[in-house]
């Protein structure tokens, strides 16, 4: 998660670390702040995610990802409307030692298209048509959590850098995770593609992920610990 290591997977970052704003319990938004012990590749990193009320139902999620070699700072402003939760505008700023990249997003939902600015490639600059329901990587995760609390199917669209993707996650089981501490019982979450798999362990008391996993190729390259939440 440590930036787009190879500057690509900025949406996959915001999946790994956003699961969740509100309890398996509630279905309404609350601010939260958690920390997370990171590692990228053995390298160790903090974690910061963060979701605050703009005002207006406005609602600001922030995640940064820092360690001696990366830097990530992702924010998106979203509101919602009709019991959805729809993005207004993010940005994805990643630096590391050989490479930066800053990327803006707004989401214009009376013109219904969605554009891209910065470090992006001509053709994904969009505009993008918008359809009801769509959101980017970090608010799919926030519906993920009250999807999955109200038995609903976890399957969205994912409108991010001037692509559309098809988006599942599946549930695996449950499994004991280690919070604090204290030993608490998770939903596990799974969602594969063909070079990577995302496993994300969920405890209904906890406003955010206890524990996030990546692999690419077989291999762990991003492993997150919930440390506390405020």
């Amino acid at each position: 998660m440590l930036g787009r290591i190879r500057f690509r997977y900025a949406p996959w970052l915001a999946v790994l670390l956003a699961l969740a704003a509100t309890t398996a319990q509630a279905a309404s938004l609350e601010p939260f702040t958690a920390d997370y012990q990171a590692s990228y590749l053995g390298m160790q990193a903090t974690g910061t995610m963060s979701l605050a009320p703009e005002g207006g139902n406005r609602w600001k999620y922030s995640l940064a990802i820092r360690n001696q070699v990366a830097d990530v700072s992702q924010n998106t402003v979203f509101d919602e409307h009709q019991g959805r939760l729809r993005p207004l505008s993010s940005s994805d700023h990643s630096a590391a030692v050989f490479k930066k990249k800053n990327v803006d997003a707004t989401y214009d939902w009376k013109a219904g298209t969605a554009t891209w600015s910065g470090d992006v490639k001509p053709e994904r600059r969009g505009p993008v048509k918008l359809q009801p329901g769509d959101m980017d990587a970090l608010l799919i995760n926030l519906a993920v959590v009250r999807d999955l609390a109200a038995g609903r199917p976890l399957k969205y669209r994912m409108v991010d850098e001037g692509r559309v993707r098809e988006m599942e996650w599946e549930v695996v089981g449950k499994e004991a995770v280690t919070v604090g501490g204290a030993s608490k019982q998770a939903t596990k979450l799974v969602r594969r593609t063909d070079k990577r798999e995302m496993l994300v362990w969920i405890v209904p008391e906890l406003p955010v992920p206890a524990r996030v996993l990546q692999r690419e190729n077989g291999m762990d390259t991003i492993n997150l610990v919930l440390r506390s939440v405020h």
